[in-house]
């Protein structure tokens, strides 16, 4: 078995969408302070995090898109929906600030050689994080999904899909629509993943993403990685 992480990291002003809140990470107590009990000394770190639900890589809970009072929040979603079956699709080939159609998604589930199944976790490697990371496109130029092309994913009955991006859809009218979308036909995404270039081509694997139990949360930071049976590959 292999593990293949599939996070971002969370840091100290690390990118984050002006409508969410930014992080900020510092010192709490440092080794410098020493405490002693019967002739024991001890030390310890700690720091100070704060940050929001929609941080680095994460998971958006029904509620963050959904108005209505039954939509989920991130510790009522089923465990399972964060431990599945996954299948990545190449669309690094896709410009910058470009919409991704049916027939983009089509052509890549055809490349693996696999078809989608229902229940699935999608992962879709748009190559953005390699070619935007530490620059302000970061947040701005990713391609992105459709009204169209989330719809034909959601008909395909997965669970949940994934992005390197910060939004599923591009900035305005797509994005909305797109989370409309996972309301709609019941079912939510990731973003903000990392290292999806090594796990195209794998075929299916096991996804695992758990996020954290936040009370009424709207998302929550999951570490995302991929578990690779290296006899299935082989």
């Amino acid at each position: 078995m292999r593990l293949i992480d599939l996070s971002g990291e969370i840091y100290q002003k690390c990118p984050t969408l002006p409508n969410h809140p930014p992080v900020t990470f510092s010192a709490y107590q440092t080794h410098d302070t020493v405490r002693e009990s019967e002739g024991v000394q001890f030390s310890c770190a700690s720091s100070f995090l704060t940050l929001g639900e929609h941080t680095a890589s994460h998971v958006d809970a029904p509620c963050h898109f959904d108005e209505r009072e039954t939509a989920l929040s991130v510790d009522e979603m089923p465990l399972d929906q964060f431990y599945r079956p996954s299948l990545c699709l190449d669309l690094s080939h896709i410009p910058l600030r470009s919409d991704i159609s049916i027939a983009d998604l089509q052509e890549a589930e055809a490349k693996t050689g696999e078809t989608i199944n229902k229940g699935d976790i999608i992962l879709l490697y748009m190559a953005h994080y390699d070619r935007t990371f530490g620059s302000p496109e970061f947040l701005t130029d990713f391609p992105g999904l459709t009204k169209e092309s989330a719809t034909w994913l959601g008909e395909k009955g997965i669970t949940s899909f994934g992005v390197e991006a910060v939004s599923p859809g591009r900035p305005g009218k797509n994005n909305f629509e797109v989370h409309l979308v996972c309301r709609n036909m019941g079912f939510t995404h990731m973003e903000g993943l990392a290292n999806l270039h090594q796990v195209v081509g794998l075929g299916h694997f096991q996804f695992a993403g758990f996020p954290l139990k936040i009370r009424g949360g709207t998302g929550s930071p999951i570490r995302a990685v991929a578990i690779i049976d290296e006899l299935e590959t082989s």
